[in-house]
């Protein structure tokens, strides 16, 4: 199980982390850029669609086709943790050494896109991730929190598509009232 969690996991990370780095890039190069969140849902259901293959590919290569819903889910969650600290990893590395003044740059692209009418309500948005950005610490569980929903999300339905027993061949069904 652990080359399975580690291969798509690792897979999903690089992923997420190239999409994370090029819209980065793309922030600081263009300075009117304004970030898309669907476009970035999209990417990480793209780099998350690894869990998917990584518990068929488990299932089907190393428990002959079948497996219960709590050890797909098992194998979900660790493939979604690894990406997800793979990005974790990659974003605080990137934001401590390269772009501290990010919070400056993502607060100007909010009021951007806000306008006038929602001047307050970036307002108080930033100053809660001025709050979080403070420490670490901060850092590290708000990235955590913008990752691992979506990687919850699709290891929970992944695992209800492919979870599979073997029927068992001397159970016989009768039909009530037959």
């Amino acid at each position: 199980m652990k080359k399975v969690v580690f291969i798509f996991g690792l897979i999903a990370g690089l992923i997420v982390t190239t999409m994370m780095l090029g819209t980065t890039i793309a922030c600081y190069r263009n300075q009117d850029f304004q970030g898309n969140m669907v476009l970035g849902f999209i990417l990480m259901a793209i780099a998350f669609s690894m869990v998917f293959v990584g518990i068929k590919n488990y299932r089907d290569k190393y428990l002959g086709g079948e497996i219960s819903f709590l050890k797909a889910l098992k194998v979900g969650l660790l493939i979604t943790l690894v990406a997800s600290s793979m990005y974790v990893l990659v974003w605080v590395i990137e934001y401590y050494v390269f772009i501290p003044d990010f919070l400056d740059k993502y607060e100007i692209s909010r009021h951007k896109m806000a306008g006038a009418e929602g001047r307050a309500k970036v307002e108080s948005e930033m100053a809660m991730y001025r709050a979080w950005y403070k420490t670490p610490f901060g850092v590290i569980l708000i990235t955590y929190m913008e990752i691992l929903p979506m990687g919850i999300i699709i290891t929970l339905i992944s695992a209800l598509i492919l979870k599979k027993r073997r029927k068992n061949e001397n159970t016989s069904y009768q039909r009530v009232g037959a």
